[in-house]
């Protein structure tokens, strides 16, 4: 009965061994795959701030490589009309007006 008894209690000890190893495994597994998840997610947002702001300045450039030869067109054509610049020393974000005449502003819509 001893011999019985002496094996169980050594199965017992190598089962809380087994069991506290698995545990300190499962931990150290847990937070390698957060510090992996965080730094992961911060390389995307850094990706996706790169992106938006690179996306941004390029409709910058396009928007004045498009407004430029606009401006220009419409002095050319309000000087053949014999008008002054329309657009002279001009922003056209500076351009007030329209919206803010008559209509319903598109109430309704």
């Amino acid at each position: 009965m001893d011999v019985f008894m002496k094996g169980f209690s050594m199965a017992k000890e190598g089962v809380v061994a087994a069991a506290e190893k698995t545990k300190a495994g499962v931990e150290g597994a847990a937070a390698k795959t957060k510090e992996g998840a965080m730094y992961l997610g911060e390389k995307t947002k850094a990706g996706v701030e790169a992106s938006v702001n690179k996306v941004a300045n390029r409709t910058t450039d396009q928007a004045g490589i498009v407004g430029d030869p606009t401006l220009a067109g419409a002095n050319d054509l309000s000087q053949q009309a014999g008008q002054e610049n329309v657009a002279a020393g001009s922003n056209p974000a500076d351009f007030q007006g329209g919206m803010e005449q008559g209509g319903d502003g598109g109430e309704g819509y």
